[in-house]
């Protein structure tokens, strides 16, 4: 079978290897240089899985805001199709979507060019099908990727659960789970791990799983966690989010576990931001409804109140807490300050050969550069 490939990089895309942009400016975007590497050569994702199992949905929604009722006109996939989603987004990476009649042994399929720079492997398996063969599948491309490129994460995504039950659901993840990883122990590949996600388009939690891949391949994640542990925990804050805002992924997030239903009222704060942005919001002639001056105030009738701030041109730190704490209204100002300061430096600008990039202001993962947060009592710590 040959191997099709259909590129839709989009203008204005970082010609940069890396994680991240190569701007928080707001300005107009500096054409890339000749000599910068091409999109070819960024860290990429993979969606993998059998023919009909939802990958292409899963990107539509997730990164091309397409409604999931939608998705059911979607064509099935004949061709890898490449999307670099680095335009509008603080992640600076591909996705290729592949059909699901991938043949791994034809000729055309070249397994080092694809698997070497691949930071993550999504393959997709269909909750309400029977998974059987897409197990065999899963076996045989998790066994190829593997042996081109061991650092591969790999992520499986038990696809289409909203219509299965509670029970069902932990029935078909737990056997799901039991029978690929007794294929990778017959197969002698104990040391390959594979992570596991109930993921569906018609809830938050396809978003929730894929910022847990995302975040994987961010190798600042460290400090940005210690960053927002420091501030919420001196700002009277319960949980605190670090958004990407095109695609409602969060990169970062606190030390506290992550409630699904927090996490859906933040991403469903981030939609109205930017809807009556859309709609009331200053035209200054960039086309952007998110800006500097981006901010969000919502107050709950449970004494909750949610709390949206800009960071950066792409990322948004969005906040809960309760609404005695938010009467330090000024402290949380100024140790917001002090946090947005924080991750400026920690992404400083490099100079290279290949132009610009955001870098680690540090290599220790702990250190949080010119940091001076403010305790609650309103005395610098």
């Amino acid at each position: 079978m040959n191997i099709q490939y259909e590129d839709t990089t989009l203008p204005g895309s970082y010609g940069v290897v890396g994680s991240f942009p190569k701007s928080f400016g707001y300005g107009v975007e500096v054409p890339d240089l000749e000599d910068s590497p091409t999109s070819a050569d960024k860290p990429r994702i993979l969606l993998m899985g059998l023919r009909r199992s939802g990958k292409s949905s899963i990107q539509k929604v997730v990164f091309h805001k397409m409604s999931p009722n939608e998705t059911l006109f979607l064509e099935s996939t004949n061709k890898i199709y490449k999307d670099d989603i680095s335009g509008s987004s603080f992640v600076n990476f591909q996705i290729w979507d592949f059909p699901g009649q991938v043949d791994f042994f034809d000729p055309t399929f070249d397994s080092e060019m694809i698997f070497k720079g691949t930071g993550a492997l999504i393959f997709v398996i269909d909750a309400q099908d029977d998974y059987m063969e897409a197990l065999s599948r899963l076996h045989l491309t998790v066994s190829r990727a593997y042996k081109v490129n061991p650092d591969i994460n790999f992520e499986v995504f038990i696809h289409k659960v909203d219509g299965l039950s509670d029970d069902h659901k932990i029935e078909t993840q737990r056997d799901i789970h039991q029978r690929a990883n007794d294929d990778l122990a017959d197969a002698s590949l104990e040391k390959v791990h594979l992570s596991f996600y109930l993921t569906s388009i018609y809830d938050h939690s396809i978003f929730e799983a894929f910022s847990k891949v995302v975040q994987k391949l961010i190798p600042q994640l460290p400090t940005l966690e210690n960053l927002l542990n420091i501030f919420i925990s001196h700002s009277g804050i319960e949980k605190a989010f670090l958004f990407d805002v095109s695609s409602k992924i969060y990169i970062a997030t606190d030390s506290a576990p992550v409630d699904m239903q927090s996490y859906e009222l933040c991403c469903d704060m981030i939609d109205v931001v930017l809807d009556i942005s859309c709609i009331y919001g200053l035209e200054d002639g960039s086309g952007s409804a998110y800006d500097e001056e981006s901010l969000a105030i919502i107050k709950l009738n449970n004494t909750t109140v949610l709390y949206l701030k800009e960071v950066t041109k792409f990322l948004a730190l969005v906040c809960i807490l309760r609404e005695e704490s938010f009467e330090r209204k000024g402290l949380i100002e100024y140790n917001f300050h002090c946090f947005r300061k924080a991750i400026h430096e920690v992404f400083e600008v490099g100079s290279s050969n290949d132009g610009a990039a955001w870098r680690p202001a540090s290599s220790s993962s702990n250190s949080q550069p010119g940091l001076k947060y403010a305790s609650l009592n309103g005395s610098a710590v």
